[in-house]
């Protein structure tokens, strides 16, 4: 019963915001704010031209490249900055100093280095997600209980069997969580970098379908993929937390 009202309690709310979309635009009698019959049919013309799901491959393909760079490089590193209290706390000031610039300022160096490019916005999003990964690993590492540790040296672990039988799987349930967050912020930083440093994606698309010709039809359906693509990524995310061996880290 549970597992259906979290399907059929949301899908009911969101049906009824989009009638009450409907009635305000009709109600009102705006030209300007579009009904959710005219972002149907303005992405459906889209569709028909094939510009749509390109510019969806697009902005999967940079921020997969951006956000997956960011993993590969951004846990290993914490995980060996937490394990190395000197070499973490040499590195902590940079990082510090680092993580609370918007990856959004590294925008015009990314332009003038990248130039308008697919790397531009990539950067942008390595950047957004590679912060909250690392600080992330860093902390949980260090974090693990001085008690799991002695026992597992007493049973003999070496330093790689201890990391792997017992460090990583204290460290999971944090970085499942952290993969959440950094998604979420790389999310938003794709976006806004593809308004500027490329010409397609649906950043793009909805910066474009404002300038020309102003078809906040296009700009309103743009935003609502974003939403339900991100939704989707949430979701998968949430799955990632059923599994078994970190889903005693989630129980309520």
């Amino acid at each position: 019963m549970k597992r259906l009202e979290r399907i059929v309690l949301p899908l009911f709310l969101g049906a009824v915001l989009l009638l009450l979309w409907h009635v305000a635009v009709r109600v009102t009698g705006t030209r300007i704010f579009p009904s959710p019959t005219d972002v149907l049919r303005g992405m459906a013309t889209l569709m028909e031209r094939g510009i749509l799901w390109s510019y969806i491959r697009d902005s999967l393909f940079r921020v997969g490249t951006g956000y997956g760079l960011a993993v590969i490089i951004g846990i290993p590193l914490g995980i060996c900055l937490g394990w190395y209290p000197q070499l973490g706390a040499a590195a902590n000031p940079v990082i510090q100093m680092l993580r609370p610039i918007s990856p959004l300022a590294w925008m015009p160096l990314a332009v003038i280095w990248f130039g308008v490019s697919n790397a531009a916005p990539i950067f942008l999003i390595f950047l957004a997600s590679l912060f909250p990964l690392l600080v992330a690993a860093m902390h949980g590492v260090r974090n693990v209980p001085p008690m799991y540790l002695q026992a597992g040296r007493n049973f003999g672990l070496t330093a790689s069997q201890l990391m792997r039988r017992v460090v990583f799987p204290a460290l999971l349930p944090r970085i499942l969580v952290a993969l959440r967050i950094a998604f979420g912020i790389a999310w938003i930083v794709l976006v806004a970098s593809e308004m500027i440093a490329v010409d397609s994606g649906l950043g793009y698309l909805i910066i474009d379908a404002r300038n020309a010709g102003r078809r906040y039809d296009l700009v309103v359906g743009g935003m609502l993929i974003i939403g339900l693509l991100g939704l989707a990524f949430d979701v998968l995310f949430r799955l990632a937390e059923r599994i078994r061996s970190v889903e005693w880290a989630f129980r309520d």
